[in-house]
């Protein structure tokens, strides 16, 4: 048919002129948001958490992209922990310390404890998610300094010492405290016990012995009115 290749021709053209679809505006927004990254939030990261997972692995675990706060090099030692809440058990004779992670990296911590003068009592190492440590082995009555000591590859953070904490409590927010020990409950009622003892010996003690003085002097009588009758 000579007239067919004429007709594709038309068609063809015709086709090439209309208008092709264009996406709906819905549809492009929908697209747009889906592109668009989510903003990036703090991650669940608390330095004074006991058992706290490091925050880079959090990043790595979490769906989303999180924040980690920001640390000091590696290559220096690391600043030192903030000491926190102690809490004493006095009739166990032991304590449990609570501590901060500094903004550095930790491999691992340790507590000081001195009791007096002299070189301070070296506890085991402890790796880097804790934040809780007991002190045991503590006399009734006695007066403590316990230090937290952070430590990674470059070394460990500086304490100031039982000497540096004498009168003036320590720094604020500082990694060292001082303790004391409460006496127990049963050497209390013990020692009143025994005060009340010796004040009750004492006082049998001054009795006996004002009677057997007036045994032995006598006690001086009265004389007889001089108008008294016989």
């Amino acid at each position: 048919m000579p007239g067919s290749p004429r007709l594709l021709w038309l068609l063809a053209v015709t086709f090439s002129l209309v208008p092709r679809a264009q996406p709906l505006a819905g549809d492009l927004e929908e697209e747009e948001q889906d592109e668009t990254p989510l903003p990036a939030v703090p991650c669940d990261y608390d330095r004074c958490r006991h058992l706290q997972v490091p925050c880079q692995e959090l990043q790595r675990a979490g769906p989303t992209t999180c924040l980690c706060p920001g640390l000091s090099s590696a290559a220096q030692p690391p600043d030192p922990p903030r000491l926190g809440e102690v809490r004493m058990e006095a009739e166990a004779g032991r304590a449990v310390v609570h501590w901060c992670a500094p903004f550095s990296p930790v491999h691992q911590y340790w507590l000081l404890l001195w009791e007096g003068a002299g070189a301070p009592q070296k506890g085991p190492p402890l790796n880097s998610t804790v934040r809780r440590a007991e002190l045991k082995g503590l006399k009734p009555g006695g007066a403590y300094v316990v230090c937290v000591v952070a430590a990674n590859a470059a070394g460990e953070s500086s304490v100031p010492g039982a000497e540096g904490l004498d009168g003036a409590g320590g720094p604020a927010f500082g990694p060292c405290g001082q303790l004391t020990v409460l006496p127990r409950p049963l050497t209390l009622l013990h020692g009143a016990v025994g005060v009340g003892s010796a004040l009750a010996l004492l006082s049998c003690s001054a009795l006996v012995w004002h009677f057997c003085l007036r045994e032995r002097w006598g006690c001086p009588r009265r004389g007889r009115p001089s108008g008294a009758g016989l």
